[in-house]
């Protein structure tokens, strides 16, 4: 296996795969491969099935970990391995449709004063007011903050994208406070970790509203995402265009966006029902 994995490192390198996806799938083929005990060139399309039925039946994964085995295991045989039959072969799971977790903004003040820290809360006003994720919320750098243009600068978030989200008078100034009263400070970073050389990281970022929402006696199911949904929703509801919402969430498509419509309390109430039309009397 160790020559398979290094070229398959390469391939994914060339392919120009985020960190954190190289080591998804590098951790997805090393139990496909433990699973045999073989070669992953000694196992064929057969044993690719019968290890997703193994994944369904036995392991009982969650959809997004079986289709994340399956983007492994088709890198590793489509590219690495360059397997003559057809990758699409290995299917993958058909993902159920669900609307986001919303909290009301009532919940989301609950949340924000069940923290005692300071850091804790300027870390959920960011990720509520501006939207971003865990991982972005993690690597934002005091750089990144244009007090003047009232901007944050999203560098390389998700799909090594860049962009730039809104920064409101009422987060720089929570921001500002925070950083006064801040020990640990770091040159670079914003929010520092332990070591002021490197970031918070997203488990911790996780944690702390995990256990914010348990505090606050939430009983709605609340991560760091959830913050983020509801940013939309909010926005949404305040009438703010969706290609906006859209640009400041970074979606690559519309329909992505267009899933808090169905959420969003302004866009349920105006929709009027035929049985108000009805004449009952």
């Amino acid at each position: 296996m160790g020559a398979i994995k290094e070229k398959m490192k390469r391939d994914m390198e060339i392919r120009g795969l985020s960190q954190r996806t190289k080591e998804s799938y590098l951790g997805c083929v090393k139990q496909f491969v433990k699973y045999f005990m073989k070669s992953p060139d000694q196992l064929d399309l057969e044993d690719i099935h019968t290890y997703q039925l193994h994944l369904i039946r036995d392991r009982k994964v969650a959809e997004n970990t079986f289709n994340q085995y399956v983007s492994a295991l088709k890198f590793l045989y489509g590219r690495t391995l360059k397997r003559d039959w057809k990758i699409e072969m290995i299917p993958y799971h058909k993902r159920s449709k669900r609307l986001p977790v919303v909290l009301n903004r009532e919940e989301v003040v609950r949340l924000y004063k069940a923290v005692p820290y300071l850091k804790h809360k300027a870390m959920i006003l960011t990720l509520y007011s501006t939207g971003i994720r865990a991982s972005e919320l993690a690597r934002v750098k005091l750089s990144d903050i244009d007090s003047k243009r009232m901007l944050i600068r999203i560098d390389q978030g998700k799909n090594r994208k860049d962009r730039y989200v809104g920064l409101p008078a009422k987060l720089l100034e929570i921001l500002r406070e925070y950083w006064r009263r801040e020990t640990v400070k770091s040159k670079t970073w914003l929010f520092p970790g332990r070591l002021r050389t490197e970031p918070i990281t997203r488990n911790s970022v996780r944690n702390m509203v995990h256990k914010a929402k348990e505090t606050a006696g939430i009983q709605k199911q609340v991560t760091t995402h959830t913050l983020r949904h509801s940013f939309a929703t909010h926005q949404l509801e305040d009438g703010v265009d969706i290609r906006k919402i859209q640009l400041m969430l970074g979606h690559r498509s519309l329909r992505t966006t267009a899933k808090y419509l169905h959420v969003a309390s302004n866009y349920l109430e105006e929709t009027s029902n035929p049985l108000d039309t009805l004449n009952l009397e």
